[in-house]
Protein backbone atom coordinates (compact mmCIF):
# COMPACT_ATOMS: atom_id res chain seq x y z
CA UNK A 1 0.00 0.00 0.00
CA UNK A 2 0.88 3.71 -0.61
CA UNK A 3 2.02 5.65 1.68
CA UNK A 4 -1.05 7.86 3.02
CA UNK A 5 -0.48 11.74 4.72
CA UNK A 6 -3.71 13.04 6.29
CA UNK A 7 -3.48 16.70 8.15
CA UNK A 8 -5.06 15.73 11.52
CA UNK A 9 -5.88 19.50 12.79
CA UNK A 10 -5.96 22.74 11.40
CA UNK A 11 -5.13 25.99 13.08
CA UNK A 12 -6.61 25.44 16.95
CA UNK A 13 -5.91 28.21 19.91
CA UNK A 14 -6.48 27.80 23.09
CA UNK A 15 -9.63 29.36 24.34
CA UNK A 16 -10.37 31.99 27.66
CA UNK A 17 -11.94 30.30 30.85
CA UNK A 18 -15.28 30.54 31.41
CA UNK A 19 -16.76 30.61 35.10
CA UNK A 20 -20.46 31.03 35.90
CA UNK A 21 -22.79 30.39 38.86
CA UNK A 22 -25.68 28.75 36.04
CA UNK A 23 -23.47 25.77 35.42
CA UNK A 24 -25.22 22.58 36.01
CA UNK A 25 -24.77 18.75 34.91
CA UNK A 26 -27.09 16.30 33.18
CA UNK A 27 -27.50 12.70 33.30
CA UNK A 28 -30.21 11.54 30.12
CA UNK A 29 -30.28 7.83 29.53
CA UNK A 30 -26.75 7.48 28.06
CA UNK A 31 -26.15 11.01 27.65
CA UNK A 32 -23.98 13.45 29.81
CA UNK A 33 -24.44 17.11 29.74
CA UNK A 34 -22.76 20.12 30.53
CA UNK A 35 -25.85 23.03 30.22
CA UNK A 36 -26.07 26.71 31.17
CA UNK A 37 -29.28 28.26 31.12
CA UNK A 38 -27.82 31.82 29.66
CA UNK A 39 -24.36 31.44 29.70
CA UNK A 40 -22.61 31.33 25.76
CA UNK A 41 -20.61 27.44 25.67
CA UNK A 42 -19.89 28.72 21.84
CA UNK A 43 -16.39 29.13 21.97
CA UNK A 44 -15.78 25.56 22.82
CA UNK A 45 -15.81 23.08 20.15
CA UNK A 46 -16.44 18.88 19.51
CA UNK A 47 -13.40 17.22 20.50
CA UNK A 48 -12.13 19.76 22.84
CA UNK A 49 -11.10 18.92 26.62
CA UNK A 50 -12.28 20.84 29.28
CA UNK A 51 -11.37 20.81 32.84
CA UNK A 52 -14.11 21.49 35.34
CA UNK A 53 -13.40 23.37 38.66
CA UNK A 54 -15.44 24.74 41.30
CA UNK A 55 -18.23 21.69 41.34
CA UNK A 56 -19.43 19.78 44.14
CA UNK A 57 -19.35 16.00 42.43
CA UNK A 58 -17.57 16.56 38.50
CA UNK A 59 -14.32 18.48 39.12
CA UNK A 60 -13.02 16.48 36.21
CA UNK A 61 -11.42 16.99 32.60
CA UNK A 62 -14.17 16.04 30.20
CA UNK A 63 -14.10 15.43 26.32
CA UNK A 64 -16.97 17.41 24.68
CA UNK A 65 -19.21 14.82 21.94
CA UNK A 66 -21.51 17.22 20.74
CA UNK A 67 -22.24 20.95 20.53
CA UNK A 68 -26.63 20.46 21.33
CA UNK A 69 -26.83 24.54 21.35
CA UNK A 70 -25.04 27.51 22.88
CA UNK A 71 -25.95 26.75 26.28
CA UNK A 72 -25.39 22.77 26.25
CA UNK A 73 -22.34 20.52 25.50
CA UNK A 74 -22.41 16.38 25.57
CA UNK A 75 -19.60 15.28 26.80
CA UNK A 76 -17.87 11.69 26.45
CA UNK A 77 -17.29 11.06 30.21
CA UNK A 78 -19.76 9.96 33.03
CA UNK A 79 -21.05 13.15 34.81
CA UNK A 80 -23.09 13.76 38.20
CA UNK A 81 -26.08 15.27 37.95
CA UNK A 82 -25.62 18.25 39.98
CA UNK A 83 -27.80 21.97 40.18
CA UNK A 84 -26.68 25.36 38.82
CA UNK A 85 -25.57 27.52 41.87
CA UNK A 86 -22.08 27.14 42.65
CA UNK A 87 -19.45 29.21 40.50
CA UNK A 88 -17.68 26.72 38.65
CA UNK A 89 -15.28 26.89 35.95
CA UNK A 90 -14.61 25.50 32.36
CA UNK A 91 -10.88 25.72 31.06
CA UNK A 92 -9.95 24.73 27.96
CA UNK A 93 -7.19 22.57 28.12
CA UNK A 94 -6.45 21.30 24.76
CA UNK A 95 -8.76 18.63 22.25
CA UNK A 96 -8.35 15.04 20.40
CA UNK A 97 -8.38 14.81 16.79
CA UNK A 98 -10.51 12.76 14.46
CA UNK A 99 -9.48 9.25 14.62
CA UNK A 100 -7.96 8.10 11.47
CA UNK A 101 -7.28 4.68 10.20
CA UNK A 102 -3.63 3.39 11.22
CA UNK A 103 -1.48 0.49 9.60
CA UNK A 104 -3.60 -2.35 11.76
CA UNK A 105 -6.83 -1.22 9.91
CA UNK A 106 -5.40 -2.43 6.92
CA UNK A 107 -3.28 -5.27 8.29
CA UNK A 108 -0.25 -3.39 6.81
CA UNK A 109 2.06 -5.69 8.83
CA UNK A 110 5.34 -2.72 9.52
CA UNK A 111 3.29 -0.42 11.74
CA UNK A 112 5.47 2.48 10.61
CA UNK A 113 3.85 6.18 10.86
CA UNK A 114 4.98 9.41 11.79
CA UNK A 115 3.37 12.33 12.71
CA UNK A 116 4.76 16.40 12.48
CA UNK A 117 3.28 19.11 15.00
CA UNK A 118 3.66 22.44 14.03
CA UNK A 119 2.76 24.92 16.66
CA UNK A 120 2.50 28.58 17.47
CA UNK A 121 5.82 30.56 18.81
CA UNK A 122 3.68 31.75 22.08
CA UNK A 123 3.55 27.81 23.17
CA UNK A 124 6.74 28.66 24.82
CA UNK A 125 5.14 30.31 27.67
CA UNK A 126 3.16 27.53 28.50
CA UNK A 127 4.51 25.13 30.94
CA UNK A 128 1.77 22.00 30.86
CA UNK A 129 1.40 21.82 27.47
CA UNK A 130 2.01 18.35 26.00
CA UNK A 131 1.44 16.99 22.67
CA UNK A 132 1.25 12.77 21.61
CA UNK A 133 -0.42 10.39 19.70
CA UNK A 134 -3.15 7.88 21.26
CA UNK A 135 -3.81 4.57 19.39
CA UNK A 136 -6.64 2.25 19.86
CA UNK A 137 -6.88 -1.71 18.91
CA UNK A 138 -10.55 -1.57 19.14
CA UNK A 139 -12.47 -1.05 15.20
CA UNK A 140 -14.99 1.24 17.08
CA UNK A 141 -13.31 2.73 19.94
CA UNK A 142 -14.68 4.77 23.09
CA UNK A 143 -13.08 6.95 25.37
CA UNK A 144 -11.59 3.85 27.19
CA UNK A 145 -10.01 2.35 24.47
CA UNK A 146 -7.05 5.41 24.05
CA UNK A 147 -3.79 4.28 25.09
CA UNK A 148 -0.86 6.57 25.04
CA UNK A 149 2.20 5.71 22.30
CA UNK A 150 5.34 6.02 23.71
CA UNK A 151 8.13 7.83 22.20
CA UNK A 152 5.27 10.40 20.49
CA UNK A 153 5.14 13.24 23.56
CA UNK A 154 6.35 16.91 22.88
CA UNK A 155 6.59 18.80 26.19
CA UNK A 156 7.00 21.76 26.77
CA UNK A 157 11.21 21.44 28.04
CA UNK A 158 11.44 20.83 23.92
CA UNK A 159 8.97 24.14 22.57
CA UNK A 160 11.25 26.81 23.04
CA UNK A 161 9.86 29.37 20.72
CA UNK A 162 12.37 29.08 18.13
CA UNK A 163 11.69 25.29 17.03
CA UNK A 164 7.90 25.47 16.02
CA UNK A 165 7.65 22.18 14.30
CA UNK A 166 8.58 18.79 15.85
CA UNK A 167 7.93 15.07 14.31
CA UNK A 168 7.78 11.50 15.88
CA UNK A 169 8.12 8.08 14.32
CA UNK A 170 6.37 5.57 16.04
CA UNK A 171 5.34 1.49 14.98
CA UNK A 172 2.72 0.10 15.87
CA UNK A 173 -0.32 -2.48 14.30
CA UNK A 174 -3.23 0.20 15.45
CA UNK A 175 -6.21 0.38 13.79
CA UNK A 176 -7.13 3.94 14.75
CA UNK A 177 -5.13 6.95 15.68
CA UNK A 178 -5.53 10.27 16.61
CA UNK A 179 -3.47 13.22 18.43
CA UNK A 180 -4.22 14.94 21.90
CA UNK A 181 -3.06 18.01 23.48
CA UNK A 182 -3.43 18.77 26.87
CA UNK A 183 -2.41 21.17 29.31
CA UNK A 184 -3.01 24.03 26.97
CA UNK A 185 -2.68 27.30 28.59
CA UNK A 186 -2.36 29.92 25.99
CA UNK A 187 -1.32 30.05 22.11
CA UNK A 188 -2.01 27.79 19.41
CA UNK A 189 -1.21 24.58 17.36
CA UNK A 190 -0.46 25.26 13.45
CA UNK A 191 -1.59 21.62 12.22
CA UNK A 192 -0.50 17.99 12.85
CA UNK A 193 0.21 16.15 10.17
CA UNK A 194 -0.14 12.59 10.34
CA UNK A 195 1.49 9.79 7.12
CA UNK A 196 2.09 6.25 7.23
Amino acid sequence: MAQTSTTLSGEKSHQNDLSATDISFEVTGTEYKIKTSSTDLGRFSVRDLITVTGSTSNNSTFTVKTVNSSTELVVEEIVAGESAGASITLDHTGFVTDKVKGDGYYSQPDGVHTVSYHVSATLNDDADISLKMQGALATTPTEDDWADISGTTIDQTKIDGSTLAFYANFTGNFVWVRAKVSGMSSGSISKILYNH
